[in-house]
């Protein structure tokens, strides 16, 4: 296994390198804001679904944030401006998941073509054309391909997964202002 990456290393161009060095970047950042979005988001949705519990039980007036600490009554601007602020927490982060998605595999395309492209230079300059001699360089070009696909499979994938929970957080979020302002109505 060593002695193949070694290979590759040491038999592939600078393009082709920095595109997998690229695509290795792009993966390293998927998993951290995936870990880090699901932990935040796991606790937004705990804390808004006691608050929405405890609001209609009662127990309190105002969702548990400090905006609401300034104001001790719950305007509908107030509200609204919270559930934005929410919102706009819950979303940071997915946008990065979303080009790496889309641009992994078109990265890793990248490599691939210029692989290909300096290996038919090399092909025709020593007049070869066998496919034993063309067949280990164009495995060795789609590596770059299958980088970048296998960095935007785990990218869309946790996109779509925390898009849900930012949902669910939305949810609450959206109970708490609707039932805030219906009180404030009567």
């Amino acid at each position: 296994m060593l002695d193949s990456l070694a290979y590759f290393v040491h038999e592939s161009g600078f393009i082709t390198l920095l595109v997998m060095a690229w695509l290795s970047f792009y993966l390293v950042a998927t998993l951290w804001v995936f870990v880090y979005k699901s932990v935040m988001l796991r606790i937004y949705l705990e804390r808004e679904t006691q608050s929405l519990s405890k609001i209609l039980n009662g127990k309190q007036d105002m969702p548990e944030h400090p905006m609401f600490e300034v104001s001790k009554e719950a305007s509908k601007e107030l509200l609204q401006a919270w559930k934005h602020q929410i919102l706009k927490q819950s979303t940071t982060g997915l946008v990065i998941l979303s080009i790496i998605a889309s641009t992994a595999p078109f990265i890793g395309l990248f490599g691939t073509v210029v692989e290909i492209l300096s290996a038919f230079n090399s092909l025709g300059a020593l007049g070869q054309a066998s496919f034993g001699v063309i067949a280990p360089i164009i495995s060795k070009a789609l590596i770059a391909t299958a980088g970048g696909i296998l960095t935007a499979i785990p990218a869309y994938s946790f996109y779509l997964v925390l898009k849900r929970k930012v949902y669910d957080v939305s949810v609450y979020v959206h109970m708490q202002t609707d039932i805030l302002s219906a009180r404030e109505a009567h």
